[in-house]
């Protein structure tokens, strides 16, 4: 016994409704990957080459109730804004925090400044900097 074929022949009714499904959804994801990688590509510019502020900490010195903090700063000429450090004590949790302005037309400022705790910290970090 033979069992007759489901299938229409080829070419002879047009498109299924799942093809020009399938193709709609094709196209409409390749929009959608495109416009999400031009966005990826908008906020990446504009987070590294815009960016007016860059700073690192060179070295750090910690006592009982403060860190001596070795900060260096680059910056563009006219631009001022703050940058943000922490300490943290042996066991992780946060001993200090504090923000640190600058301005001026000096281009890099290497400077060292001091980060009050509340305990003995044994870290000095860079969380961050900005414009403003």
């Amino acid at each position: 016994m033979s069992t007759a074929s489901a299938r229409l022949p080829e070419g002879r009714y047009g498109r299924s409704s799942d093809e020009a499904a399938d193709r709609k959804l094709k196209i409409t994801g390749a929009v959608l990957g495109a416009l999400l990688l031009a966005l990826v590509g908008y906020f990446a510019y504009h987070y590294v080459v815009k960016s007016e502020i860059s700073a690192q900490v060179v070295t750090f010195d910690a006592s009982a109730s403060a860190v001596q903090v070795h900060l260096e700063v680059h910056k563009d000429a006219g631009a001022s804004g703050y940058c943000t450090l922490r300490s943290q004590a042996a066991n992780g949790s946060e001993v200090g925090r504090a923000d640190f302005r600058f301005s001026g037309q000096a281009t890099e400022i290497d400077k060292v400044v001091t980060l009050r705790t509340t305990a003995r910290g044994t870290t000095a970090e860079l969380l961050g900097c900005h414009s403003g």
